[in-house]
């Protein structure tokens, strides 16, 4: 009967015991917890209040985490772009550019090797035009606008035949523009859109020009788009100089209606002609003819005069239009000049943010460490000397149970 009773007895005290050094436990990993993540509190119920002003406060802190790392990629391309944008303002009107190259060729009074190289060299700036348009960062082609896959621009080895290609979205090959260098009645030239066949269209043209690419990085309000920093910026706008939003919204190229107007080919058209690509390449076509007079005349001085007037006729509207190309992309390269440093700023202020953002979570949700540690070690000397009190209970069962 004595050993019955003490049967019961350690039986009831094994359950209280293992309660008791499962609460033990329980309590050591919650302060291990504690102490790994720094976070006071585990569940809203320890403290809801808290614990909900700590949720609030983490997700502000992902987005501004978010909007950091996309500002940098964004800044690296919008950098890139502003590099592009300056070289083909210096490839136009700096020093050794092609208006001063036109001016030469302009005042040259002999046709040369200096004349015929001036032509090679304007004719090599072009396709530097072209190479500047088709820059990649990360694999990705800035001046695309929306396709970011496609090399957007080709220039042929003449310099007469331009094409654009474009993969609008929901299409799976691109659109292909192509824009040839048609000689006009004045001597002059211009590029012309051919639409035949399965080319694109002005339409098409002006949609791709219209592309934009606003995002939310902590500027501008989410609730109305035209506040939000664009931060694409096409190749057929820049060498246009008709910004997205002028593509977009201004009446030039759009009736009432919303459609296309009846000449947009014209209107598209005329502007690349008068851009840094259309004024170059129209400049080496410009003294080609000339140089080909002069060298096939076959001693007709009047022929070769009535070649040179138009050559100089060309050649002064070039430098005078060629002032106004170097100013448009100069308005580009300011504008993205803008948006570098208006992400950099916004940069900053994600920075502070961020900071203070810790600061407040640290102060509603974080954990003491030196409180924590000290928890955590008192509660593993809880353990340990509850599972020496349990193995002394084991060995005082066997003999009880022998007995």
């Amino acid at each position: 009967m004595h050993v019955t009773n003490s049967r019961v007895t350690n039986a009831s005290t094994y359950r209280n015991f293992t309660s008791s050094v499962n609460n033990v436990h329980l309590a050591l990993n919650k302060s291990m917890n504690k102490v790994s993540s720094g976070e006071r509190y585990e569940s809203a119920a320890e403290s809801p209040i808290s614990y909900y002003t700590g949720q609030r406060i983490d997700t502000q802190y992902q987005d501004v985490i978010s909007k950091k790392s996309l500002l940098k990629d964004v800044q690296n391309r919008i950098y890139q772009q502003e590099l592009g944008a300056r070289d083909i303002q210096n490839i136009l009107g700096g020093e050794g550019g092609a208006k001063n190259k036109v001016q030469y060729a302009r005042t040259a009074t002999t046709v040369d090797y200096a004349l015929e190289s001036t032509r090679q060299d304007l004719l090599q700036k072009s396709q530097e035009i072209v190479n500047d348009l088709n820059i990649q960062y990360e694999n990705f082609y800035i001046y695309g606008g929306n396709d970011i896959s496609t090399a957007p621009f080709s220039l042929s080895a003449d310099g007469k035949q331009f094409t654009y290609k474009h993969t609008f979205s929901g299409d799976s090959e691109p659109t292909e523009f192509v824009m040839n260098l048609t000689k006009q009645t004045d001597g002059s030239y211009k590029f012309v859109l051919d639409e035949s066949g399965t080319n694109g269209k002005a339409e098409d043209l002006l949609k791709a020009m219209q592309e934009q690419g606003r995002i939310d990085i902590g500027y501008g309000s989410i609730k109305d788009r035209s506040t939000l920093l664009d931060t694409y910026t096409g190749g057929m706008n820049l060498l246009t100089g008709i910004t997205s939003d002028r593509a977009l919204n201004s009446s030039e190229f759009t009736d009432s209606t919303g459609q296309p107007v009846a000449d947009l080919g014209d209107k598209l058209m005329n502007a690349l002609s008068k851009g840094p690509l259309g004024l170059v390449c129209q400049s080496v076509w410009a003294m080609n003819d000339y140089i080909d007079v002069a060298q096939n005349s076959d001693g007709d001085a009047d022929k070769v005069e009535e070649a040179r007037g138009i050559l100089d006729d060309v050649l002064g509207q070039t430098i005078e239009d060629m002032t106004m190309a170097e100013q448009s992309v100069s308005s580009f390269y300011a504008d993205l000049g803008n948006k570098y440093r208006l992400i950099d700023n916004m940069d900053d202020r994600l920075g502070d943010l961020k900071i203070s953002l810790e600061t407040q979570y640290k102060d509603k949700l974080g954990a003491d460490p030196y409180e924590s540690i000290m928890e955590m070690f008192n509660n593993q000397y809880s353990y340990n000397a509850a599972l020496q009190v349990g193995s002394k209970l084991m060995s005082s069962s066997l003999f009880d149970f022998v007995g």
